[in-house]
């Protein structure tokens, strides 16, 4: 187990937490837990009712999802040097696991559960918006994006249907 400067200094590195001052992170480190998974572990599923995200601190993890047909597939591979999270929707919503997390590699995250989300921003509201506002401008950029992918396969379609 790390020490509370190593885990600050973990922190830190997360784009995520990057508007974060040194005492709020000390605060929301307080919140968090380390989880560590083998190879091969699903980490998130698919579907599956989510409560926890995770940042990634050491080792990779392929991201997952399902054809109609029930056949997964990668979509991407994240790294610890990319300073990622995951599951950040579930500490809006708690809804269901938009794609499935697989390790790839033995990995060390952070969590923070929904329950441990809620009172830490009931406790430190200007650090909870904070962090809200970090995770929406995430998820909207990943949204323009996807919605950027779905014009391009769109077009190719059209074109495909008028040029047969």
């Amino acid at each position: 187990m790390k020490s509370q400067e190593d885990m600050i200094r973990d922190l830190k590195t997360f784009p995520l937490l990057s508007k974060l001052s040194d005492e709020d992170l000390t605060l929301l480190a307080g919140v968090m837990r380390e989880q560590s998974f083998p190879a091969g572990t699903e980490i998130l599923r698919e579907g599956e009712t989510g409560e926890e995200m995770y940042l990634l601190l050491e080792g990779s993890v392929d991201v997952l999802k399902t054809t109609p047909f029930g056949e997964p597939y990668v979509t991407a591979s994240l790294q610890d040097s990319y300073h990622c999270s995951f599951g950040e929707m579930a500490l809006i919503d708690k809804g269901t696991r938009s794609a499935t997390i697989r390790a790839k590699t033995d990995c060390r995250t952070l969590c923070l559960d929904y329950a441990a989300f809620q009172e830490f921003c009931r406790q430190y509201p200007h650090i909870g918006l904070e962090l809200l506002m970090s995770i929406s401008v995430t998820l909207v950029r990943d949204l323009r994006r996807e919605n950027d992918n779905l014009h391009i396969v769109y077009q190719a379609l059209i074109e495909e249907i008028e040029n047969g």
